[in-house]
């Protein structure tokens, strides 16, 4: 599994950490991916995201899911994309402007926005909390 936010050393969880115990709730994953909230490199802010796979998803679980997300009040519209085998939740606008995740638009995307708009991707990075707390905080469904 790719872990991200290795730069935080507090006691408390890391948000890949949260994001990844969270998402484990609902069923045992095979993948996940959350990207650094500022580039390693150059320190920029980036636009959050993340990807992830259960093994072996329950029926209808998706469906769960993507309706917790909608009752969360965000400053962004977020999409939750399960049209491939990874699930993905992002800000819509990536979707939109990239014209899905064909390469090279969505990174080419990604990377605009990352250099450009640090207001947006402060503004999903905060929507991601949200998003993260709600799910926390409701109840898987039943079995």
């Amino acid at each position: 599994m790719d872990l991200s936010g290795e730069g935080e050393t507090s006691h408390t969880l890391s948000r890949a950490e949260k994001a990844m115990e969270t998402l484990s709730r609902f069923g045992e994953l095979a993948w996940f991916k959350l990207p650094t909230e500022q580039n390693p490199q150059y320190g920029y802010r980036q636009v959050t995201y993340m990807g992830w796979r259960y093994l072996s998803p329950r029926e209808g679980l998706d469906e769960f899911i993507e309706g917790a997300v909608r009752e969360v009040p965000t400053q962004l519209d977020w999409t939750f994309d399960r049209s491939g085998r990874n699930w993905m939740l992002l800000p819509s606008r990536i979707l939109e402007e990239a014209q899905g995740f064909s390469q090279p638009g969505f990174s080419d995307t990604l990377h605009s926005i990352n250099l450009n708009e640090p207001d947006f991707c402060i503004s999903s990075l905060s929507d991601f909390d949200l998003i993260i707390q709600h799910l926390r905080n409701i109840s898987p469904p039943a079995t």
